[in-house]
């Protein structure tokens, strides 16, 4: 059988955490990036578009520059790919999951998925990275927090789900502690991510 790969962790990061890190490199080809005690190689960046370019010939390939008031970085794709983000434009919000590559003397993210989503959450990725250490509640707020986050998973079952970033703006609660109680719910088999960001029921 051939080997199954395990795909790589998509770190929630800011583009500045991405342009302070140390590439490590290996024939010029990115292995990770080093930042704050993680080895990071696919992220999940939430920023504006500044800047589309597409060009053509025999390597169709399309690039964009992203912009998250934290610094800016390009989001670059080839080939096949193309057509599958070439309805993204200028002045619009993403989120972005895809790894890091290295070409040039810069790093650039190829994406697998770019999302378009409201501007406000570049708020709430805020509030997540500026929140990113282990909170301690009353066992009472917890429980209020956890029965919160199933009412409104299962009430979404409908629409095949709810994205992470939407509770974290319908709750009004610390991202962090909403973060920690998914990761609870997910551990004891009430709820699953069937893709990175997306919550549905289990029972």
């Amino acid at each position: 059988m051939p080997e199954i790969r395990e795909r790589a962790t998509a770190y929630k990061v800011s583009i500045g955490n991405i342009l302070n890190g140390n590439p490590v490199l290996e024939n010029d080809r990115i292995q990770h990036l080093d930042f704050n005690g993680k080895q990071i190689l696919r992220v999940n960046i939430v920023a504006n578009v500044i800047e589309k370019y597409e060009g053509e010939g025999e390597k169709k390939h399309i690039s964009f520059v992203l912009d998250d008031a934290s610094g800016q970085i390009k989001v670059r794709t080839f080939g096949e790919n193309v057509d599958k983000f070439k309805s993204v434009e200028q002045g619009q919000t993403l989120v972005v999951i895809g790894l890091l590559r290295y070409y040039n003397g810069e790093i650039y993210v190829l994406p697998d998925i770019m999302k378009v989503v409201e501007p406000r959450y570049l708020l709430v990725r805020k509030l997540e990275l500026d929140n990113n250490k282990p909170t301690e509640v009353s066992k009472e707020a917890a429980k209020e927090i956890k029965d919160k986050i199933l009412e409104m998973i299962k009430g979404a079952e409908d629409q095949g789900g709810l994205e992470t970033d939407q509770l974290i703006l319908e709750l009004k609660a610390d991202p962090n502690h909403i973060n920690q109680e998914i990761q609870k719910l997910i551990e004891g088999g009430q709820i699953y991510e069937p893709r990175p960001g997306k919550l549905r029921f289990l029972g």
